[in-house]
């Protein structure tokens, strides 16, 4: 699962703690995967006998690896994910606050690639790992329609760590650790086909037991805004990333307080839905200004079917 050019762990050893000090959240990776809310975001699956399944294939390739200051953690630097996630939703007739309320399940498969160099050092860090991820469960949905032009929901994710970790690895597809990230979401379209929706998330992470570290809370603002063309949705999506709080760690990790990761993206959308058949949508993001983290491009693709 991991390779290293350097076989003395004294080295492995002072290559991480450098880039890593450098970074915010355990190892710059987001708790949780941006892109997923945009066209639709306040509408969840309506109610059916078996619920809705859906399938999204995501691809992500950074070459950059960047402090607060724009500068480089990680010369050379190159990262790609490569995501299949499964997801099973249900809404019900039960309803709650004049909400219909649901739950759901995400499980998520990633293929991981990385490779830097320390600058100014010959020291190179590189690192796969291939198997199933923190798979994600949704104790609950609650689905609002207060107008006939405007939908909102708002729920709660639960990440558990399922996914592969090993902490002496460069990179996993586990976190090893659990994060609650509630959100809200709404869609608001005019009767021309106008539409604006959103997506607010906080992620709230608990300790890795491994490492004493616990990454800080993170902030997601996800959007799209388009204009329908019968069963065509057409415009501009993204989303907003930051870390609103410090990482904690041990004393010994030598952790620098304020290295807190924030990105923008922003990029085309494009959505296809026709009542009986699969909603379809593709969006392709281009990070830019971002802080303690990667940066690069990502490109997704959805399909779901309800039954």
């Amino acid at each position: 699962m991991k390779a290293f050019n350097k076989s003395s762990l004294i080295t492995i050893g002072t290559s991480l703690l450098l880039s890593q000090t450098a970074l915010a959240t355990e190892n710059g990776a987001p708790s949780t995967a941006p892109g997923i809310y945009g066209f639709g975001a306040g509408f969840m699956p309506p109610v059916t006998e078996n619920g809705a399944f859906s399938v999204r294939g995501a691809y992500y390739n950074a070459n950059k690896n960047l402090n607060g200051n724009g500068g480089d953690n990680l010369s050379n630097f190159s990262q790609t994910v490569k995501s299949l996630s499964l997801t099973y939703l249900k809404m019900t007739e039960h309803t709650f606050q004049g909400a219909n309320y649901g739950y759901g399940i995400v499980v998520p498969f990633l293929d991981l690639d990385l490779n830097g160099t320390i600058p100014d050092t010959p020291i190179n860090i590189a690192g796969s790992d291939a198997s199933i991820a923190d798979i994600q469960v949704i104790p609950y949905i609650l689905q609002w329609h207060p107008s006939e032009n405007l939908a909102t929901n708002t729920q709660l994710q639960i990440q558990i760590p399922t996914g592969h970790y090993d902490k002496n690895d460069v990179i996993t597809t586990g976190l090893n650790h659990w994060t609650f990230s509630p959100a809200f979401n709404f869609t608001y379209a005019t009767d021309s086909g106008f539409e604006v929706s959103s997506s607010f998330q906080l992620d709230i992470n608990t300790e890795n037991k491994d490492t004493d570290y616990t990454s800080g809370i993170e902030y997601r603002h996800e959007f799209a805004v388009g204009q329908r063309f019968n069963e065509w949705t057409l415009g501009l999506g993204g989303f907003y990333y930051k870390q609103l709080t410090d990482d904690k760690g041990p004393a010994s990790s030598n952790i620098i307080n304020g290295n807190r990761a924030e990105v923008t993206a922003i990029g085309p959308e494009l959505s296809f839905f026709q009542p009986g058949l699969p909603l379809v949508s593709f969006h392709a993001y281009k990070e830019f200004n971002a802080k303690n983290r990667t940066e690069g491009y990502t490109a997704a693709l959805l399909v779901s079917q309800s039954f």
